[in-house]
């Protein structure tokens, strides 16, 4: 069976810890080389993941001809030329989320792919492709809870570490960049639309700099999507959707652990059907859908346009929580 030879740009907690050993598991997944700006670094990473290559340079790898394609996993204001640079060496881009650090930045970024035809780019929204999440939407599309008018998402966690990228507001930390991003992600992907206008709300750290908690309202045609990410309280995750004849509640809907099932409900009247999802680890369906589309040359699951289109929405909240007004 053909593979991807896929190279790591960065050597992240995220790449590391989670993706990487994932995608590992996949069948179309070949990682060849990692990089990174420290040598060692690079060289520990690779052998803790039983790499062959280890660069102490990003440029070094793209350099690499027996590269096919990245994942980059670098601090949030390096995806976009990191990404770009990517593409200009002729290598296939799956970027970590968020895309870039507004729109006009990210826009940038679909206009250089499209330099490149016959390259591949996706938003490592991993999220996206977890069964239970095309379970919800087969639900959702099937009108089993009536028409929906209004998502409710929350997502949270505490993170006091001045030293972490995400509480590093010059180079794209923060909560709404970091976890709000999904919300955002599953409200316009619930819908099937872009809102048609939006206002947000954000509590900033004095010390940190960056958002620590963000609600936002996204108004749609059809109805309403509401959310609040926080980066210093009590974990926490859950989705609901609620339609005209019933409603949908998500129990993990974003960081699914891969060793346990996971619970969705559908709610009719007084009805309650629990569907249970077995044990999958999204980075690897990611990673094998990502390889199949370069191997076969068909167009990625989620495009580069769905990623500009979030980051119009983050522009618009972080506006709105600076003005006061919709937007």
């Amino acid at each position: 069976m053909r593979k991807v030879r896929w190279g790591v740009i960065s050597t992240g907690n995220i790449g590391v810890q989670k993706v990487i050993p994932a995608m590992q598991q996949g069948s179309l997944v070949d990682f060849a080389a990692v990089s990174s700006r420290d040598l060692s670094k690079a060289q520990a990473t690779a052998r803790q993941l039983g790499i062959a290559k280890a660069y102490g340079s990003y440029e070094a790898l793209l350099a690499d001809p027996d590269i096919d394609a990245v994942y980059i996993s670098t601090p949030n204001h390096l995806h976009v030329p990191m990404s770009i640079q990517s593409l200009r060496a002729g290598k296939h881009v799956l970027c970590e989320k968020p895309i870039g650090l507004d729109a006009a930045e990210a826009g940038s970024l679909l206009e250089e792919s499209r330099r490149h035809p016959s390259l591949k780019i996706m938003e490592a929204f991993m999220y996206r492709h977890h069964p239970q999440w095309q379970r919800t939407m087969v639900a959702v599309r099937d009108g089993r809870i009536g028409q929906v008018r209004t998502v409710q998402s929350l997502f949270a966690y505490r993170n006091m570490d001045p030293a972490n990228v995400r509480n590093q507001a010059g180079i794209g930390g923060g909560g709404l960049m970091d976890i709000g991003c999904y919300s955002i992600s599953l409200s316009r992907l619930i819908f099937g639309a872009e809102p048609t206008r939006i206002m947000g709300v954000s509590e900033v750290d004095p010390n940190f700099g960056t958002d620590v908690v963000t609600s936002g309202i996204l108004q749609f045609e059809n109805g309403t999507a509401t959310f609040t990410c926080s980066t210093q309280v009590a974990s926490y995750q859950r989705v609901h959707i609620l339609g005209t004849e019933g409603r949908i509640e998500i129990e993990i809907p974003f960081n699914a652990p891969p060793d346990a099932s996971h619970r969705l409900w559908i709610h009719r009247g007084l009805d309650v059907e629990t569907i249970e999802v077995g044990h999958h680890n999204q980075y690897t369906i990611q990673g094998d859908l990502m390889s199949r589309a370069i191997l076969d040359d068909t167009p990625v699951p989620t495009p580069l346009v769905d990623a500009v289109a979030n980051m119009r929405v983050i522009d618009a909240i972080v506006k709105s929580a600076r003005t006061g007004q919709w937007h």
